[in-house]
């Protein structure tokens, strides 16, 4: 099922996709490629956002699991964010793309608060807005972040970029028979707890009728194919 006319897109990438062949870290060329990708995404006339995950150096519930107090963890996961979000502006500026990443906790140093209107209006003069820090509180992840900036920047779709090409009912890397679906619904999704995004996400986007749209981003150029409505993606939306 094709997507509705869009203007306006986050884009979600998991922090673990920086990484490229690694184990751990940033991979400066991989960077680079992604860079590519979304610079060739807003060449389509788009207006583009992102937002990037820190599971590549620091993870605040697995550190939690560990014994470190969750909070604290939390806010460390946020701060990987803010290095990720970096990288990719250091990334699309080598491409002459003018990005401004900014940040849910202040760091005026590095990058911009995050201030609504003044995000508007980078993304109307066709600059890319990276958005860090997740939604600057502990106990929310870097999904739901990416939900509530996509409905407070009145984007048209979310799109996540992961390892997996869509959404499947079981974990396709255990189960080999695990079914994709090409489209399903919020409430599908949130009732058999499928691991899209965290519940919290899926119902946001649900409240603002944002779809989101589940690719691998590891396939070069998916971004573009996945705009166009082509490739392998599974959507999420009211109606199947």
């Amino acid at each position: 099922m094709p997507l509705p006319e869009i203007k306006r897109v986050l884009l979600k990438l998991s922090g673990e996709v920086l990484m490229g062949e690694q184990e751990y870290g940033i991979d400066p060329a991989y960077v680079a490629r992604l860079a590519e990708e979304v610079k060739a995404a807003q060449e389509t006339g788009l207006q583009v956002c992102l937002v990037i995950g820190g599971g590549n150096i620091f993870r605040g519930v697995a550190g939690a699991a560990r014994g470190l107090d969750r909070t604290t963890g939390d806010y460390m996961g946020m701060l990987a964010t803010v290095m990720n979000a970096l990288a990719m502006q250091n990334a699309l500026e080598q491409l002459g793309v003018q990005t401004r990443v900014q940040s849910a906790i202040p760091m005026s140093s590095v990058c911009e608060p995050y201030i609504r209107r003044r995000a508007e209006r980078h993304l109307e003069k066709g600059r890319i807005v990276i958005f860090a820090a997740g939604t600057g509180n502990p106990f929310f992840t870097t999904d739901t972040g990416a939900a509530l900036r996509a409905a407070e920047m009145n984007c048209d779709a979310l799109l996540k970029g992961t390892s997996v090409d869509g959404v499947y009912d079981s974990d396709p890397k255990y189960n080999p028979d695990a079914t994709r679906f090409e489209t399903i619904t919020y409430d599908q999704v949130l009732s058999a707890n499928l691991k899209v995004m965290d519940a919290t996400a899926v119902a946001l986007c649900r409240e603002n009728d944002i779809p989101i749209v589940v690719f691998s981003i590891r396939d070069k150029g998916n971004v573009a194919t996945v705009l166009s409505g082509k490739g392998t993606q599974t959507i999420v939306q009211k109606e199947a």
